[in-house]
């Protein structure tokens, strides 16, 4: 049977960032494998920034679009039924930032994915530095998310940081979060994986490849349908790469409240990736993307953005959906 882990966290967390590490040390372990992008959105900027992990032995899919839950999950099945004939050794799904978990457990345990599937791992990618967001919707999807996972791995670590106060931050996080929909499960310091992630060895992976899931039991407290974010797609521009931070600041400034900015833009030698909060933007040479910024929130300002968008863009075919 072909293994299948799931690798989860909040919109911003490092799953895509953590997805290549991983995908990386299998490859080289010999492991044939797909990666598996589940996302509501239209376009799924993570696939584009996996691109140069394409090969004989590493397949790239998304089950992408289709707003409606039933047909996405319709979409999700026929991909995974696709896969399963494939036979590979291990897939890795990663989802968007707003998941429900039982849609991955129930899609396996149905035929004929249950005779071709078993659950490998399910890994959920922690910030270090997330604080408490006091938005209930985002406090249900950390908890939620967490609740299954065989392995929490703490990203973003800073040289400064320490590995103790971090933890304990993370777990009181944790079990606020819990608290507030009955969560049965409690969090301790063995549950994370807290290291540099360039200090990462074949022991630490092969450790996540066996991390398995916890069971959990939770107070539903939202359909992810009626999660209330805004996604709003700019696409086909360009602009210096120098002003990528300037423009970010002014585009989380333009109204309402955005969680998260991401997308690529091309360079002179190449493709930056962006990914933004309104704290912190980061930015990473990659091979192969497309131009599209991505904008999550609540009541995006899309006619404020396009104003700054247009003020710096130089292509004629610049738009936004």
């Amino acid at each position: 049977m072909t293994k299948i882990d799931l690798i989860t966290g909040t919109l911003g967390a490092g799953k895509t960032t953590f997805l290549r590490r991983y995908a990386q040390y299998l490859l080289r372990s010999g492991q044939r494998i797909a990666i598996l992008e589940n996302d509501f959105g239209a376009v799924n900027i993570d696939i584009m920034m996996l691109q140069d992990l394409k090969s004989e032995n590493c397949k790239l899919e998304t089950v992408s679009g289709c707003g409606d839950p039933h047909c996405h999950r319709r979409r999700l099945r026929t991909q995974l039924i696709a896969l399963g004939m494939q036979h590979f050794d291990r897939v890795l799904m990663e989802p968007s930032g707003i998941f429900d978990m039982d849609e991955f457990f129930d899609t396996l345990f149905e035929p004929p994915l249950d005779r071709w599937f078993e659950i490998g791992s399910v890994l959920t990618v922690v910030d270090a530095h997330a604080q408490e967001t006091g938005t209930e919707q985002a406090e249900y999807l950390f908890a939620s998310e967490a609740a299954y996972a065989g392995k929490l791995i703490v990203s973003k670590l800073e040289p400064e940081d320490d590995p103790d106060a971090v933890s304990r931050r993370i777990l009181d996080h944790l079990r606020g979060a819990g608290e507030a929909i009955r969560l049965d499960r409690q969090f301790h310091a063995n549950d994370l994986l807290l290291c540099d992630w360039d200090s990462f060895t074949d022991s630490d992976f092969s450790t996540l490849m066996n991390a398995g899931y916890r069971h959990a039991n939770y107070v539903k407290q939202f359909r992810m349908e009626n999660i209330g974010s805004n996604v709003h797609y700019f696409m086909r521009f360009r602009f210096p790469a120098e002003q990528t931070a300037q423009i970010v600041q002014e585009i989380f400034a333009s109204g309402g409240k955005i969680r998260r900015i991401k997308g690529a833009l091309p360079t002179a030698d190449g493709w930056c990736k962006i990914n933004a909060t309104a704290e912190k933007t980061e930015t990473e040479r990659v091979p192969e993307a497309q131009a599209v910024l991505i904008v999550i929130g609540d009541a995006v300002d899309r006619a404020a953005i396009d104003r700054i968008m247009q003020q710096y863009n130089t292509d004629p075919d610049y738009v936004s959906i």
